[in-house]
């Protein structure tokens, strides 16, 4: 029999089962249950946030819960749905989900489903930005200064006041929305130069308003987000955020301002865990994942002018970073090291020695991503190895030729070259 709806969830109290913090002295086990803020996990394996490209009417489809269900059946502690804007402009493309009444049956039907394979499921949620493809939305993006969008290839407008207003308050209903449509979490999205990002950028946030400026002034939207997403939930769910350490953008967001922004963070008490991740998917997205730059394949998934434009661009707009199993470490190990909020360590978590490193490193939860699209049951065969006393190494390549495919219904092109029936397009 599976797990009811509900295994996936305990008393959003304090308990005496919470994982103690690792140390000389203790190790987290990668695979026993694990403490998440309120929320106890089967074990410490995330399943991070990739668009899935399977929203067709920014709605949520067959495809889409497949595709989270997969890597639940497959043991992973929970699966994190990627991502659901607070705003219908704060979508990177039209077909994105955005937070509203009409989506909610479909959310309720993918939590059930993951739940019922025994599995925790988080909701992304965030306002793209400058990201925003202001073409496909019909809409303009927003942006903390004007700028021209690489991506649409038209201009961002400045936000108002009232926008950044706006925004905060529409990610504290996306976050109730979350809660009435059964997700166990939320992870509230302040990276790759999203709005909350962009915002911390000195590149990209050009403001002589309390807004720009100093890093206080400029880490005041990431704030009030995550002090309003906590306000409205309370303890009911684990509120989560994913941050950027560095966004490899000259004059960018760098490890020291990150550092002060996650210790504001952890002082403010609005987030249960931080999700360290890096990159700008407005100028540099390859920084986030390494490996291959497929600029062929992501060229000929736009129209023109945007294909014309990527293929131009594409020495600096994708760049190539040589891959190496959890590059994101030793930056990483700079918020372990001043930081007690529970962290989740993301980028080249593929193999179990590797995640077992992060273990014994002092970080409390490991997020994957490719190798659990290559192989959606690798969790379950990380004990089942263990058990047999054989090391487990996943089957992934890191050719990130699957990133292309998010515009047809994200996968793995080695396993599923073709795209599935209901594709978005």
């Amino acid at each position: 029999m599976p797990p009811s709806a509900d295994s996936a969830r305990t008393a959003h109290t304090p308990s005496e089962e919470q994982a103690p913090k690792a140390g000389p002295d203790h190790v987290p086990d990668l695979l026993k249950p694990a403490r998440l803020g309120p929320l106890t996990l089967r074990n410490r394996v995330i399943k991070a946030a990739t668009f899935e490209g399977a929203t067709p009417g920014a709605l949520v489809s067959d495809d889409l819960v497949d595709y989270h269900r997969r890597p639940a059946a497959g043991g992973v502690g929970m699966t994190t749905v990627a991502y659901c804007a607070v705003a219908a402009e704060g979508r990177t493309e039209r077909d994105q989900i955005h937070m509203r009444p009409e989506a909610l049956p479909g959310l309720r039907r993918l939590t059930d489903a993951v739940h019922a394979e025994g599995a925790a499921i988080s909701a992304q949620i965030g306002h793209a930005g400058p990201v925003a493809d202001a073409r496909s939305n019909g809409l303009p993006a927003l942006a903390p200064s004007r700028l021209l969008s690489r991506i649409s290839f038209r201009c961002a407008r400045s936000a108002t006041k009232d926008d950044i207003a706006r925004i905060v308050r529409a990610h504290a209903s996306a976050a109730r929305t979350a809660v009435d449509a059964g997700f166990d979490a939320v992870e509230i999205h302040l990276g790759h130069n999203y709005f909350a990002s962009a915002f911390l950028s000195p590149r990209l946030n050009r403001r002589k308003d309390e807004y720009g400026g100093s890093l206080a002034n400029r880490a005041k939207v990431a704030r009030a987000v995550a002090r309003a997403v906590r306000d409205e939930v309370g303890s009911a769910i684990a509120v989560t955020a994913k941050l950027t350490m560095d966004d490899g953008v000259g004059g960018g967001i760098w490890l020291d301002e990150s550092l002060r922004t996650a210790a504001w963070l952890e002082e403010d008490g609005s987030v249960d865990a931080l999700q360290l991740t890096a990159g700008s998917s407005l100028l540099n997205p390859m920084y986030l994942f390494r490996g291959g730059a497929p600029v062929r394949e992501f060229a000929a998934a736009f129209p023109q002018p945007q294909r014309f434009g990527i293929r131009m661009l594409s020495k600096k707009f994708l760049r190539a970073y040589p891959y190496q199993e959890a590059y994101l470490l030793d930056s990483a190990r700079q918020f372990r090291a001043a930081l007690s909020l529970p962290l989740i360590l993301l980028g080249g978590i593929a193999d179990r020695a590797t995640a077992e490193r992060a273990m014994a490193e002092g970080f409390e939860f490991v997020a994957m991503a490719r190798a659990l699209l290559r192989e959606p049951d690798l969790v379950r065969r990380f004990a089942e190895d263990r058990a047999a006393g054989r090391p487990t190494r996943s089957l992934c390549i890191h050719c990130n030729r699957c990133m292309p495919t998010i515009y047809s219904g994200t996968r793995c092109v080695l396993v599923d070259p073709l795209p599935p029936a209901s594709a978005n397009r």
